[in-house]
Protein backbone atom coordinates (compact mmCIF):
# COMPACT_ATOMS: atom_id res chain seq x y z
CA UNK A 1 0.00 0.00 0.00
CA UNK A 2 2.82 2.49 0.41
CA UNK A 3 3.34 2.28 -3.13
CA UNK A 4 -0.29 3.63 -3.88
CA UNK A 5 -0.27 6.51 -1.04
CA UNK A 6 3.13 7.72 -3.52
CA UNK A 7 1.78 7.71 -6.40
CA UNK A 8 -1.23 9.53 -4.67
CA UNK A 9 1.22 12.37 -3.48
CA UNK A 10 3.39 12.40 -6.48
CA UNK A 11 0.02 12.49 -8.90
CA UNK A 12 -1.11 15.60 -6.28
CA UNK A 13 2.36 17.12 -6.48
CA UNK A 14 2.04 16.78 -10.16
CA UNK A 15 -1.65 18.52 -10.23
CA UNK A 16 -0.34 21.43 -8.03
CA UNK A 17 2.42 22.11 -10.16
CA UNK A 18 0.49 21.81 -13.35
CA UNK A 19 -2.16 24.52 -12.02
CA UNK A 20 -0.51 26.64 -10.32
CA UNK A 21 2.16 27.26 -12.76
CA UNK A 22 1.50 30.96 -13.75
CA UNK A 23 -0.95 31.65 -11.41
CA UNK A 24 -0.49 35.46 -9.96
CA UNK A 25 -2.20 34.20 -6.68
CA UNK A 26 -0.89 30.73 -5.90
CA UNK A 27 -2.43 31.23 -2.11
CA UNK A 28 -5.70 32.24 -3.46
CA UNK A 29 -5.66 29.34 -6.16
CA UNK A 30 -4.39 26.24 -3.77
CA UNK A 31 -8.11 25.62 -1.99
CA UNK A 32 -9.89 24.86 -5.04
CA UNK A 33 -6.79 23.25 -7.14
CA UNK A 34 -6.44 21.14 -4.17
CA UNK A 35 -10.04 21.11 -3.37
CA UNK A 36 -10.42 19.39 -6.86
CA UNK A 37 -7.39 16.96 -6.86
CA UNK A 38 -8.80 15.91 -3.69
CA UNK A 39 -12.20 14.91 -5.24
CA UNK A 40 -10.62 13.13 -8.36
CA UNK A 41 -8.30 11.39 -6.61
CA UNK A 42 -11.09 9.87 -4.69
CA UNK A 43 -13.03 9.61 -7.47
CA UNK A 44 -10.07 7.33 -9.02
CA UNK A 45 -9.22 5.23 -5.91
CA UNK A 46 -11.93 5.92 -3.86
CA UNK A 47 -10.84 2.28 -2.18
CA UNK A 48 -8.52 4.44 -0.36
CA UNK A 49 -10.66 5.80 1.91
CA UNK A 50 -12.32 2.90 3.13
CA UNK A 51 -8.91 0.65 3.64
CA UNK A 52 -8.32 3.86 6.27
CA UNK A 53 -5.09 4.72 4.45
CA UNK A 54 -3.70 7.94 5.13
CA UNK A 55 -5.17 9.67 1.93
CA UNK A 56 -4.85 13.15 3.06
CA UNK A 57 -1.51 13.37 4.49
CA UNK A 58 0.09 12.12 0.88
CA UNK A 59 -2.77 14.75 -0.56
CA UNK A 60 -0.99 17.74 1.62
CA UNK A 61 2.31 16.29 1.05
CA UNK A 62 2.23 16.63 -3.06
CA UNK A 63 0.42 19.59 -2.62
CA UNK A 64 3.17 21.65 -0.71
CA UNK A 65 5.79 19.94 -3.00
CA UNK A 66 4.12 21.18 -6.07
CA UNK A 67 3.56 24.91 -4.47
CA UNK A 68 7.30 24.43 -3.58
CA UNK A 69 8.27 23.28 -7.47
CA UNK A 70 6.25 26.79 -8.85
CA UNK A 71 8.18 29.06 -6.38
CA UNK A 72 5.05 29.78 -4.03
CA UNK A 73 5.29 30.49 -0.14
CA UNK A 74 5.22 26.80 1.35
CA UNK A 75 3.64 28.97 4.47
CA UNK A 76 1.66 31.36 2.62
CA UNK A 77 0.36 28.10 1.00
CA UNK A 78 -0.29 25.61 4.10
CA UNK A 79 -3.73 27.08 5.24
CA UNK A 80 -5.18 26.76 1.68
CA UNK A 81 -3.77 23.30 1.23
CA UNK A 82 -5.12 21.59 4.41
CA UNK A 83 -8.41 23.75 3.51
CA UNK A 84 -8.93 21.90 0.10
CA UNK A 85 -7.56 18.92 1.18
CA UNK A 86 -9.79 18.43 4.04
CA UNK A 87 -12.98 20.07 2.09
CA UNK A 88 -12.44 17.13 -0.74
CA UNK A 89 -11.77 14.93 1.73
CA UNK A 90 -14.88 15.19 3.76
CA UNK A 91 -17.22 15.77 0.28
CA UNK A 92 -16.12 12.09 -0.88
CA UNK A 93 -17.38 11.06 2.35
CA UNK A 94 -13.98 10.60 4.16
CA UNK A 95 -14.04 11.12 8.06
CA UNK A 96 -13.52 14.30 9.40
CA UNK A 97 -10.98 13.66 12.19
CA UNK A 98 -8.81 11.43 10.30
CA UNK A 99 -8.89 14.47 7.45
CA UNK A 100 -8.06 16.95 10.03
CA UNK A 101 -5.00 14.79 11.73
CA UNK A 102 -3.89 13.70 8.40
CA UNK A 103 -3.70 16.98 6.94
CA UNK A 104 -2.51 19.28 9.88
CA UNK A 105 0.06 16.65 10.59
CA UNK A 106 1.39 16.07 7.04
CA UNK A 107 1.58 20.17 6.69
CA UNK A 108 3.80 20.47 9.47
CA UNK A 109 6.47 17.39 8.49
CA UNK A 110 6.17 19.37 5.05
CA UNK A 111 7.10 22.12 6.48
CA UNK A 112 10.26 21.00 8.16
CA UNK A 113 11.15 19.16 5.75
CA UNK A 114 11.23 22.17 3.47
CA UNK A 115 12.64 24.39 6.07
CA UNK A 116 10.16 26.68 7.44
CA UNK A 117 8.25 27.59 10.75
CA UNK A 118 6.78 24.56 11.85
CA UNK A 119 5.48 27.30 14.04
CA UNK A 120 3.50 29.11 10.84
CA UNK A 121 2.59 25.88 9.28
CA UNK A 122 0.89 24.48 12.62
CA UNK A 123 -0.90 27.81 13.36
CA UNK A 124 -2.04 28.09 9.37
CA UNK A 125 -3.00 24.45 9.34
CA UNK A 126 -5.30 24.63 12.09
CA UNK A 127 -6.64 27.34 10.67
CA UNK A 128 -7.52 26.27 7.33
CA UNK A 129 -8.69 22.65 8.84
CA UNK A 130 -11.45 24.44 11.37
CA UNK A 131 -12.57 27.03 8.45
CA UNK A 132 -12.47 23.44 5.86
CA UNK A 133 -14.89 21.82 8.40
CA UNK A 134 -17.23 24.50 8.80
CA UNK A 135 -17.72 25.56 4.97
CA UNK A 136 -18.66 22.03 4.49
CA UNK A 137 -21.17 21.61 7.74
CA UNK A 138 -19.17 19.31 9.97
CA UNK A 139 -18.10 19.88 13.73
CA UNK A 140 -16.18 22.98 13.96
CA UNK A 141 -15.72 21.86 17.89
CA UNK A 142 -14.49 18.91 17.24
CA UNK A 143 -12.10 20.11 14.02
CA UNK A 144 -10.40 22.39 16.38
CA UNK A 145 -9.82 19.97 19.46
CA UNK A 146 -8.16 17.20 16.50
CA UNK A 147 -6.54 20.19 15.24
CA UNK A 148 -4.77 21.45 17.75
CA UNK A 149 -3.83 18.19 19.57
CA UNK A 150 -2.32 17.15 16.14
CA UNK A 151 -0.11 20.24 15.68
CA UNK A 152 1.22 19.78 19.01
CA UNK A 153 1.91 16.62 19.37
CA UNK A 154 3.25 16.99 15.67
CA UNK A 155 5.30 19.83 16.52
CA UNK A 156 6.77 18.06 19.47
CA UNK A 157 7.97 15.10 17.30
CA UNK A 158 9.27 17.30 14.67
CA UNK A 159 10.74 20.36 16.56
CA UNK A 160 10.16 19.22 20.17
CA UNK A 161 11.93 23.02 21.33
CA UNK A 162 8.77 24.72 19.45
CA UNK A 163 6.15 23.55 21.32
CA UNK A 164 5.83 26.26 23.82
CA UNK A 165 5.76 28.47 20.75
CA UNK A 166 3.43 26.94 19.09
CA UNK A 167 0.79 26.25 21.88
CA UNK A 168 1.28 30.06 22.16
CA UNK A 169 0.94 31.53 18.80
CA UNK A 170 -2.54 29.15 19.15
CA UNK A 171 -3.59 30.34 21.82
CA UNK A 172 -3.11 33.85 21.10
CA UNK A 173 -4.04 33.32 17.26
CA UNK A 174 -7.19 31.00 16.70
CA UNK A 175 -10.04 31.55 18.29
CA UNK A 176 -10.95 28.60 20.82
CA UNK A 177 -7.56 26.99 20.84
CA UNK A 178 -6.21 28.25 24.11
CA UNK A 179 -9.53 26.55 25.83
CA UNK A 180 -8.72 23.33 23.84
CA UNK A 181 -4.93 23.65 24.99
CA UNK A 182 -6.07 23.75 29.02
CA UNK A 183 -8.05 21.09 28.48
CA UNK A 184 -5.19 18.88 27.17
CA UNK A 185 -2.63 20.03 29.86
CA UNK A 186 -1.43 17.64 31.72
Amino acid sequence: MPNIITRVANGVKGGVTSALSGAADIGGSVVGSVKDLTISTLKETGELISQGLDVPASIVQGAIAGVADVGGSVIGAVKGVVKGTVQGFMDQGGDQDVAVRGAVGQAIHSAKESGVSVVDAATESVKGAVEAVGEVGGDTAGALKSAVETAVATVGEVSGDAVDDVKNTLSSSVDGAKDVLDSIKN
